[in-house]
């Protein structure tokens, strides 16, 4: 067994102060070595626009532009290798796995994905100059792959597959503008139906009142869905699925055949997050693993978060943090039954000589 942590970043100020603390923290980081080490070997498969990807961006969050501009100052690294790294614009993503079940007052997801692609960092900021307060985790820095905003709204994304990829956003970047500019789950659906798709992947969007909705999103197409559940096949846009959908199916199974006897919270945060159920992946090497178990319940402003398997979950008072209660610990531990380098951990997070 790994023992892994999450540094938790606080901050409360403009997008573009949020961005030059973030590029101080970077620089000369395990994080940006480890990643120079993966772009040689893993040429990038996509170009990138600066004019485009601006307008794309201040279009749906113009702060997150602004975040941007401060990580380049801070780096001081021309504006296309910030693009190239943090943008989320036209990126390259990889298969994953993932699994989500929302009901009453509670989502919870697990995030299965590489160890040499995850950053550790559990990410609350709280902009003054426009925009919803998030708290989640962070991917490529400015994305979040979920989390919840000040308003009770909450986001996960499930991977389907990244075929025949289209010019857009990557769905980290997806999240974050999401969360950034919707109130509700209303809102979010309107958005995730006008923002560009590169990939194909389900967002899974919950708020306050209860409600959810699954968005199937590609570059081809966009349609909605109620479920409660999502794990890693579409169920409208059937053609866009992959060929072997029998470990998806089998997990949606299992969480629809546990999830009415649900009490509570807790009681989904245990079926996703202990290694016995039949949810949890210690596919680390497939790209499958999972790293993080994520609860947010809306209503009581309250978020839960655990690194690995079989664990208790750290707990999270999102209102009292927006009142100007910092958090007070500096990071949350775990521990993954894997060898593989973690990529804000470790030397060698990277793909040498093109092995994964």
């Amino acid at each position: 067994m790994k023992q892994i942590y999450s540094n938790i970043i606080q901050f409360r100020g403009t997008h573009y102060e949020f961005g030059r603390i973030q590029g101080e923290e970077l620089r000369g980081s395990l994080i940006v070595k480890n990643r120079e080490k993966q772009w040689k070997v893993r040429k990038a498969r996509f170009t990138v626009d600066k004019k485009e990807a601006e307008q794309a961006i201040t279009r749906f969050a113009p702060g997150v532009w602004q975040e941007l501009l401060g990580l380049r100052d801070s780096l001081d690294w021309p504006m296309e290798r910030v693009l190239m790294e943090f943008g989320g614009y036209r990126v390259e993503y990889d298969k994953s796995g993932c699994s989500i079940v929302t009901g009453d007052n509670y989502f919870v997801r697990n995030y299965d994905y590489h160890p040499k692609t995850y950053e550790g960092r559990y990410v609350m900021f709280q902009p003054t100059d426009g925009g919803y307060a998030i708290i989640g985790p962070s991917q490529r820095i400015t994305g979040r792959p979920d989390g919840m905003n000040e308003e009770g709204l909450v986001l996960g994304y499930n991977f389907m597959h990244r075929k025949n990829p289209g010019d857009g956003f990557i769905c980290a970047m997806i999240g974050r503008l999401v969360l950034e500019s919707c109130a509700n789950v209303e809102e979010a659906v309107t958005m995730l139906k006008e923002i560009p798709h590169r990939h194909s992947f389900s967002y899974i969007v919950y708020d306050h009142r209860g409600k959810t909705f699954v968005v199937e999103a590609s570059p081809r197409g966009v349609e909605v869905r109620r479920s409660n559940v999502c794990t890693n096949h579409f169920e409208i846009m059937k053609q866009e699925n992959r060929n072997y959908l029998v470990d998806s199916e089998r997990r949606q199974g299992i969480i629809e055949g546990e999830r009415q006897a649900f009490k509570n919270g807790y009681d989904a945060f245990r079926l996703m997050n202990d290694s016995d159920k039949g949810v949890f992946s210690d596919q680390y090497r497939n790209w499958a693993g999972t790293i993080h178990t994520s609860a947010y319940f809306p209503q009581e402003k309250k978020a839960w978060f655990a690194l690995g398997g079989d664990q208790e979950p750290t707990e999270i008072d999102i209102k009292e943090w927006l009142d100007g209660d910092d958090y007070p610990y500096q990071r949350i531990l775990g521990e993954v039954n894997t060898d593989i380098p973690f990529v804000h951990m470790e030397e060698g997070a990277s793909w040498m000589n093109g092995k994964r």
